[in-house]
């Protein structure tokens, strides 16, 4: 298992824990439990935000803690703390063991391992100075400005962290990774005669700050920026009322990901909360749309070497030629649905629970070419861009803002419109699929997803769709 060399110092050099402690206290608490684990985390997180020529904030944070998790049939014990000592353990130890209530489980089998490494274990904060980051940020709103005379604002900044984990169980086994993550985000404000719009972009993933520091990549990401807030200056209110939809390639994923992939998740199946429950190899999408989930994809944001519980992290199909075949699935859910786990049981931060959750979730490639999807709308919308939106996962509802929309008539792409939600339901959206593209693109590695209070980084894809009809709330009078 790689990683589990690299952790030793971190949680058991000469001031933490002794192993063999730690061992002796986990198999403790978890004596007559169906599962549970030690999860053992060292974080460090950095972040640099420009505001109009400035550095509007600086930080960086480190820190190190475990949580400690029992499970018993259904119920889950779980506690945390801030320091890797036996102390702390111990405590945690007698805290989780109450889950039992006189129940006596038989230990889960452990998780296979694995050898693979999906991205570098070097730390990002370290790979670049200080200086030159600031430095970035200042070329950032330089070029912006000299890009377009009507830029009136800049907003750029840099996130980083490096993540190590060391998972222990009751029988001995373990397992670890490294995970580092990067971001740059720009956002600009133009200001035309008065009116003022604004255009943002940002990229990143499981790599090092060298790829951000290329001023050919964040040039791309101002350009990209200052491109959207040209498009909105031109933008008009949009129409309201049920018409075709495209839906563009790459970002706009993030819709398939909240209006259906948490549908997917197994703990809402499991509890029959889901829109989706009870239709396990039923015909939930129109044919030829296939969904899956991947976290074994190199350097995305989303891709994990292994899960939060241990597990590998793999390739789920979850929607294949339209037909439902599979959840995503933790260890506790898949256990009592008579499942395999599939990788996706996923945490915060030592101080929360693992839950199941995605990882990179993206519809494949169809047959149909852009230019002949959008040829075929009479009259509809092109939404190639999303901002914001809302989802209940019980009903499959959703209302999603277009960020970056056009009219469309009679097969040609019109005015930019402004103010476009489009609303929905996830399972009746799926069957009104009628063109799939063959450009299917995932995003530039800027998702985050919640639930429960939890964030984990993800990443979302699609290629073009064309829907049939969709409810598109405008703003026009």
């Amino acid at each position: 298992m790689p990683h589990l060399a690299a952790t030793n110092e971190l949680f058991f050099g000469p001031t933490g824990l002794d192993p063999h402690t730690a061992q002796r206290l986990v198999a403790g608490a978890l004596e007559g439990c169906d599962d549970g684990e030690l999860f053992l985390e060292s974080r460090q997180s950095e972040s640099i935000a420009l505001d109009d020529g400035r550095i509007k904030s600086a930080s960086f944070d480190s820190g190190i803690g475990f949580g400690l998790r029992a499970v018993a049939d259904e119920a889950v014990g779980f506690a945390h703390a801030s320091e890797v000592s036996e102390a702390a353990l111990a405590r945690a130890g007698e805290a989780v063991r109450a889950v039992r209530h006189g129940h006596s489980g038989i230990l889960a089998a452990p998780p296979p391992g694995t050898n693979r490494q999906l991205y570098t274990e070097a730390n990002p904060l370290a790979s670049a100075p200080f200086d030159a980051k600031v430095s970035l940020l200042g070329e950032i709103d330089a070029y912006a400005r000299s890009a377009d005379s009507r830029v009136m604002q800049v907003m750029a900044s840099i996130l980083g962290s490096w993540q190590a984990v060391r998972i222990l169980r009751a029988d001995g086994s373990e397992s670890a990774d490294i995970r580092p993550l990067v971001r740059l985000n720009v956002s600009v404000v133009l200001n035309q005669n008065g009116r003022m719009e604004t255009g943002s972009h940002g990229f990143g993933g499981r790599v090092g700050f060298d790829g951000l520091l290329d001023p050919t990549a964040w040039k791309d990401a101002v350009n990209e920026a200052i491109r959207q807030a040209k498009v909105n200056l031109e933008s008009i209110p949009a129409p309201a009322g049920e018409m075709e939809v495209i839906l563009g390639p790459g970002w706009p994923g993030v819709l398939l990901h909240e209006a259906i992939g948490h549908g997917l998740e197994g703990d809402f199946n499991r509890k029959k909360t889901s829109a989706f429950s009870g239709l396990m190899g039923k015909q939930v999408a129109a044919k030829g749309v296939t969904v899956v989930d991947d976290g074994t994809l190199p350097d995305l944001r989303g891709s994990i070497t292994i899960d939060d519980e241990g597990t590998p992290s793999g390739r789920t199909v979850l929607i294949e030629d339209g037909i439902l075949t599979g959840y995503l699935f933790d260890r506790l859910n898949a256990r009592l649905m008579g499942q395999k786990p599939t990788g996706n049981g996923r945490r915060q931060s030592y101080a929360h629970p693992p839950l199941p959750r995605m990882t990179n979730t993206f519809m494949l490639a169809g047959a149909n070419e852009p230019e002949e999807m959008l040829a075929s709308i009479k009259h509809g919308i092109y939404a190639v861009n999303f901002g914001g939106g809302q989802v209940d996962i019980t009903s499959g509802k959703f209302v999603f803002s277009a960020s970056e929309a056009y009219l469309v008539e009679n097969g040609k792409v019109g005015a930019p419109v402004k103010g476009a939600t489009l609303t929905g339901n996830g399972p009746d959206a799926l069957t009104r699929i009628t063109m799939i593209g063959n450009d299917l693109k995932l995003d530039p590695g800027i998702g985050t997803c919640g639930k429960e209070g939890q964030g984990v980084a993800v990443g979302v894809g699609q290629p073009s769709l064309k829907l049939s009809a969709m409810t598109v709330g405008g703003t026009q009078v």
